[in-house]
């Protein structure tokens, strides 16, 4: 059974940090990448970060450059996202999504994981 289980979220005060984890199950991470995405109440998921498995190349949205750091393990079997000086705004539901070769859009992907919620309270 293929899943992508994100977890880590939580409850935050203003300018404090999480660390997310995405951990992919009946498949390799190899030959993927993997991006975070969060779709805050009444608003479209949009992706935040991205990180080629077998490259390490990342990506990042402008609203997650400076303060978001996705990385993978080194046995690539986990991909993590760690988020400092969190802001309200940043209040959402995250995902982990896979994407063969390429990173994932909001409609172009082949895996999506379960959400873990992230609250920043002001």
């Amino acid at each position: 059974d293929v899943q992508l289980q994100a977890s880590g979220g939580g409850l935050v005060q203003t300018g404090g940090s999480l660390r997310l984890s995405c951990a992919a199950s009946g498949f390799s991470l190899e030959g993927y990448a993997i991006g975070w995405a969060r779709q805050a109440p009444g608003k479209e998921r949009e992706g935040i970060a991205c990180i080629g498995i077998r490259t390490g190349t990342t990506i990042y949205a402008n609203s997650a450059k400076g303060r978001f750091t996705i990385s993978s393990d080194n046995a690539k079997t986990t991909v993590y996202l760690q988020m400092n000086s969190l802001k309200p705004e940043d209040t959402a539901v995250y995902y982990c999504v896979a994407r063969i070769k390429s990173c994932p859009t909001r409609d172009e992907y082949t895996y999506l994981g379960q959400g873990t919620l992230v609250t920043v309270s002001s």
